[in-house]
């Protein structure tokens, strides 16, 4: 995958904090910040399925006065 070069400003202790966090760790501070992005992005993808299966068991019987005749006829 290609690399994008991403520039950006952090107070001199976020700094210090993602060096340090990144030397325990064995890993660059790019990979660091990298993985942190990808991280976030997992978190926020499962919320979502989390919130739409919520949705769907909160709805499920509405959905099924509303379609379930309809899809047993297709089976």
């Amino acid at each position: 995958m290609a690399k994008t070069q991403l520039n950006v400003r952090v107070d001199e202790t976020t700094a210090a904090t993602a060096r340090e966090r990144a030397a325990q760790r064995g890993i660059s501070v790019n990979r660091y910040i990298e993985e942190l992005v990808q991280q976030d992005a997992g978190e926020n993808g499962r919320t979502f399925v989390e919130a739409a299966a919520d949705f769907m068991k909160q709805y499920e019987s509405v959905f099924a006065e509303e379609f379930g005749a309809e899809r047993e006829g297709r089976r």
